[in-house]
């Protein structure tokens, strides 16, 4: 998929007495009472079935739409789901077309009760370049959900649920930029990538002044089933809080929770081969962790020549995700896309996840329109098929990570030639950790694998308030894996900083 058109785009009841007969035995949704178990019973009853492909099929005119032809289609705001009930969210719809060609069947809940929100030609205005569509029931692709979140006479967009299990969500001030997804299968494995989708979604109806919105999502795939309860919650950090409930019909040896995606392109630790007159092109900058040994981890992103995938063994993550802490204009120079503005994403395991891996993929590309890294939590053990697996986790979406303590950050990575085919690493640092340090008492500690580290340099940078550390590393066999550290005596006074250089 094209990321630059991706971009343009409560009662509860015992489980008996809320699943109508027919799940049980179709496992598809319909209309009837809604219960808090009932999306968790389709997906345990559709796993136990085979898999049906999802329903692709278009009229002719939808299929063979052009990209400016989807974008004419709009949904009417004035024709928004609760707009008429002024509440404090409001719901918009996609249109079928173009890539987006599963309908997915959406479902008010109100009153223990879900009703199928029917499609309406009606609501969408079409604009003067759309070929003749036939009538009757086209369907929806997706949907999104507007909130007064910069300013209280005014719906702002605040997350997106459209194609594949892909969603993406907003800060106060933000515009979008990575997205993540509801599960992924299989990423990276050389026999190709399985994309599930979302299939269906209940909206429950919030309360005139609920600050949050619920919303369960059914996840279909040919290997796993999946139940999903969404909290949402905007604001200057927008809040997802994640019920997950996966179902695997075959073992899951790559399974990936929580995933996300981003977009890399150049920055000043990479920039070879790019003719552009912006300093650096990204929605996200760093992979962070905090893991379960309280190690704070940093990891700047790169657009590598060949594909690099990084494993980051752990016991029960605290918090990982793809950040955006560059956060000034100059930085960028972008005035169209404003990449100082994108969200990063922390994800914040609730509860003990055991043993696995934080995995980091770092994919090639020659355009900014790709969306080039992926990261997710892996599981030691295989999910077992017939298994049922449940995580919870919460989502921030905002500026920055919930902070852990008060360690300096690495806020930057230059990197350039150094004397002697060796290379020049220049690290930026910021935090309140080291404001009133005694400089002589700072020191940096730099390894390497397979390079030798000349040069190690550590100081005061008036200009930023922060620290610099800068040093020089011979390189002599390719990747390097670095890793360096800001101490004082024995005491850190930084996250840790990894690297992997390639030429």
């Amino acid at each position: 998929m094209n990321r630059r058109q991706f971009l343009g785009t409560s009662a509860v009841l015992p489980l008996a007495a809320t699943l109508p007969r027919s799940a049980f035995a179709e496992a598809k949704p319909e209309e009837g009472p809604f219960g808090s178990s009932y999306v968790r019973q389709l997906a345990r009853n559709l796993a136990s079935r085979p898999f049906e492909a999802p329903d692709e099929k278009l009229p002719d005119p939808l299929r063979d739409l052009t990209y400016d032809q989807y974008r004419s289609i709009r949904f009417l705001p004035e024709r928004a789901l609760w707009r008429a009930d002024k509440l404090p969210f409001e719901v918009q719809f996609f249109h079928r077309g173009f890539y987006y060609k599963n309908r997915v069947d959406i479902y008010e809940v109100a009153n223990g009760r879900a009703v199928p929100v029917k499609y309406r030609r009606d609501d969408f205005s079409f604009g003067d370049k759309m070929p003749r569509l036939p009538e009757g029931d086209l369907g929806f692709a997706g949907f999104r959900i507007h909130a007064p979140m910069n300013r209280p006479d005014y719906f702002d967009e605040v997350c997106v649920f459209l194609g594949a299990s892909y969603f993406r969500a907003v800060a106060k001030g933000e515009i979008y930029g990575l997205s993540a997804r509801g599960l992924s299968i299989d990423t990276g494995e050389p026999k190709g990538e399985e994309f599930p989708v979302f299939k269906a979604f209940w909206l429950e109806k919030p309360a005139p002044n609920a600050t949050s919105m619920v919303v369960h999502a059914l996840l279909d795939s040919k290997s796993a089933a999946a139940s999903y309860r969404f909290t949402l919650r905007p604001g200057e950090t927008t809040v997802f809080d994640v019920e997950a409930s996966l179902y695997p019909r075959a073992d899951l040896a790559h399974a990936g929770l929580a995933p996300m995606t981003s977009m890399f392109f150049f920055g000043p630790n990479d920039r070879k081969e790019v003719d552009d007159f912006r300093p650096a092109v990204h929605d996200s900058d760093g992979l962070a962790i905090h893991n379960g040994r309280a190690e704070q981890l940093w990891r700047p992103l790169s657009n590598p020549r060949d594909l690099q995938t990084s494993t980051f063994a752990d016991l029960n993550p605290r918090g990982f995700g793809l950040m955006q802490r560059e956060k000034k204009y100059v930085a960028f120079q972008d005035l169209e896309s404003r990449f100082e503005r994108r969200p990063s994403l922390w994800v914040e395991p609730i509860g003990n996840w055991g043993e696995g891996s934080v995995v980091l993929f770092e994919i090639p590309t020659t355009e900014e329109i790709h969306d080039n890294i992926a990261a997710f939590w892996r599981p030691k053990t295989p999910l077992k098929a017939k298994s049922e697996n449940n995580f919870t986790y919460r989502l921030h979406w905002g500026p920055d990570a919930p902070k852990a303590d008060s360690l300096a950050r690495f806020t930057r990575t230059g990197v350039g030639a150094g004397p002697a085919d060796s290379k020049l690493f220049v690290l930026e640092l910021a935090g309140e950790k080291l404001k009133g340090v005694d400089p002589n008492s700072v020191k940096g500690l730099v390894v390497a694998e397979k390079s030798e580290i000349k040069n190690i340099v550590t100081q005061p940078n008036p200009e930023t308030g922060g620290w610099r550390l800068s040093f020089q590393c011979a390189v002599k066999d390719a990747p390097v894996e670095l890793r360096a550290v800001l101490l004082q005596g024995d005491i850190p006074l930084s996250e840790v900083w990894l690297y992997r250089w390639a030429p």
